[in-house]
Formats: structure tokens, sequence, C-alpha cells
């Protein structure tokens, strides 16, 4: 993400221009952006003629600037794009007013945001802004028969690639080599800066020679983490090792797996720790969160009024950051926010226990 410029307008609220550079930035926009904020940029519109002289087609496409009352806002990751619906409240063309439009964002496109800023969404602007310059990672994992590729977002991992071959003894036997040139192949075609083997036993090592002796430029990016799976297992385990922070410093995904699993600990241990929104909201008022872990869907529906918690998640969040505590937002894409969703999508671990 790379911001343009920040001021301060009416009201305490602070309009900033920016430009998403990557996938990961318009994801975090997602969680940004939200109803009642105004958002403005470069678009085209399909206007209707009134011209007598010329036959009615249903409209042609201009190019116009104009800034939209935010009504919804939707991250299209196949379609790389972030949507922001709403009412358009000022635009080059006067007679557009107040009518509805879709603002489409793309990478490299330049928005401006006026909004009252959260700490926690200046914290993801400026973790956006941060992570600019982190390498992007694959991690492959490999076993006798089967090898997985998978890159890693902020907004989650995403599985690119499985390869399977038929291996033993016998005629029909298929070489292992074969999927070592397959794997070669797809790990090759990649735009990424850095590659992470993994795997259970010695096939990894394998793989590893067969992909050094094909193309020194491959290797070269390859770091090799033992794992005792493949696939999503194996992703996971590389990430609870913090192997890709080796690499990528300070990865989101990793720092929020390190999370759940503590959480998790804790209440397998009976320690220190308080689930639901209703809980985490008492242990608030008694000062007693170290750290609270909020999902983003959660606290993006929150917001827009159509949650069904009876605490205001601003009041806890505000409530934990002046009292020392941090906060750490989950994504909604990965495992550990899945797993946060399933204890009511908002935890804390606590400074000590609660009677």
């Amino acid at each position: 993400m790379r911001i343009q410029d920040r001021h301060a307008t009416a009201e305490g609220r602070e309009r900033v221009t920016l430009v998403p550079e990557t996938l990961d930035d318009l994801w975090h926009l997602t969680y940004i952006i939200e109803p009642g904020d105004r958002v403005a940029g470069d678009t085209t519109r399909r206007i209707q003629r009134n011209d007598e002289q010329l036959r009615d087609t249903g409209g042609e496409r201009e190019h116009l600037w104009l800034e939209l009352a935010v009504e919804e806002v939707e991250f299209a990751k196949f379609a790389n794009r972030l949507r922001i619906a709403g009412t358009i409240e000022e635009c080059s063309r006067e007679d557009q007013l107040g009518l509805h439009h879709t603002l489409n964002v793309e990478e490299t496109t330049e928005i401006e945001i006026e909004k009252l800023w959260k700490a926690d969404q200046n914290d993801r602007l400026e973790e956006a802004v941060e992570a600019t310059d982190n390498p992007d990672i694959a991690i492959a994992t490999v076993e006798e028969g089967e090898a997985n590729v998978h890159t890693v977002a902020q907004y989650g991992t995403e599985e690119r690639a499985t390869i399977t071959s038929t291996t033993g003894k016998g005629d029909y036997a298929r070489p292992r080599e074969e999927l070592f040139a397959e794997l070669t192949a797809v790990l090759a075609r990649m735009d990424v800066d850095a590659i992470i083997l993994a795997g259970p036993g010695f096939t990894k090592r394998d793989a590893l020679a067969y992909i050094e002796e094909e193309t020194t430029d491959l290797a070269g990016k390859i770091t090799v983490v033992d794992t005792s799976a493949i696939g999503d297992r194996g992703v996971h385990e590389v990430l609870k090792r913090g192997a890709v922070e080796d690499v990528q410093a300070e990865t989101r995904i990793a720092a929020e797996a390190d999370r759940i699993d503590e959480l998790m600990e804790r209440i397998a241990t009976g320690e220190t720790v308080a689930y639901g929104p209703e809980n985490v909201a008492e242990a608030a008022d008694f000062g007693a969160v170290e750290e609270l872990l909020v999902l983003d869907e959660r606290l993006r529906r929150e917001r827009s009024k159509e949650g069904e918690w009876s605490i205001d998640v601003d009041d806890v969040v505000r409530t934990v950051e002046q009292q020392g505590g941090s906060v750490t937002v989950f994504s909604n894409e990965f495992e550990p926010g899945q797993q946060l969703r399933n204890l009511g999508g908002i935890a804390a671990l606590l400074r000590y226990r609660l009677q």
C-alpha cells in the first residue's frame, strides 16, 4: 500500500489518498472501508443519452471522477478487485448526483477515503504499508506420490497446484523423478521470491537434489523444513514453526497461528482466557485483557449493525487499548480465524483469572 496524502477534515474525520499495490492491499481495504465512509476516485459509468438525434443504445461509458457515500464493500478475490457500492455524493457530472454506483478498485487504482478512523483500522493500514516490501513466498509440500504448492498472502494461503503420481515397484510404477519434474515446472512458473520445501521423511531432500540439478536459479530460493504431513496440514506446520517468518518478517498468518495455538492450549488446561462477546466484554471491564483476539469478518458485521452481539465491539477494543492491552484482528480467510469463529468470533488472553 502506498499513502499519497493524509489530512484532517471536519468533525474528527481524516481523508487519506492511497494506492493499493497488491491483492493483499485490496483485502485490507475490505476491513478498513465501511458503510458511511466517503470513497472517491476515477471510474467509468454508463450515461444515458438524451439527444433526440441519437438513437438510444443503452448509454455510453464515460470517464468520471466521483465520490460515494459507501453502502457495501466486497473483496472479489478471484476477480482481483474490490467493489465499493454506494450513492454518488459528488461527481464531475452533476446530473449523476444521488444515483447508485459501484466503484471497482484494482491494484494501482488511486482512491481517497474519508472516515472516522478507528485504532485497529489505522494499525491495519500501517501493516499494509509495511508489508509492501515483504517477499512473495510459495510453500511446496512433498512426499512419495504427491506434491502440493501453496502461496502465502496476508489474507490467507491459496492452493496453486496438486501433483500426484503412482509410485512403488513393478512394471507400471511411475518414476519419482516425474513427480519432481512436474513440481519443478510448477515452481519455475511462479513469480515468487522464496520457496519453502517441506514434508515428512527424505522425499523433500531428494526433490531438492533434483531441482538443484535442473535449475540453479530456482534452487537458490529454497528453504527446507521438516513437517509430519503435506497439503493444508503441512502448510499449517510450516507456519507454526515460524519458517515463513524467517523469510518474510512478521507474517500475519504465522502470528495468528501462534496466538490461536496459545488460546487453545490455555482453554485445554483451564488457564486464563475468555471467549464469546459477553465474557470478553466483562473481562475488559475488569481490566483483565492482555490481548484481545477478534475476527475481522465479525468486527465488520458488528460495526455495520448487521451483527447479533449485545456488546459494542468498539467500546471493548477502546477499553482494552486504554488499559495497555493489545488487539489482534484475525483473518477470516485462514484456519486460525476459522477456529476463532467457532469460539464466537472474539476471545481474550487474560492477565489473571476472573472469579
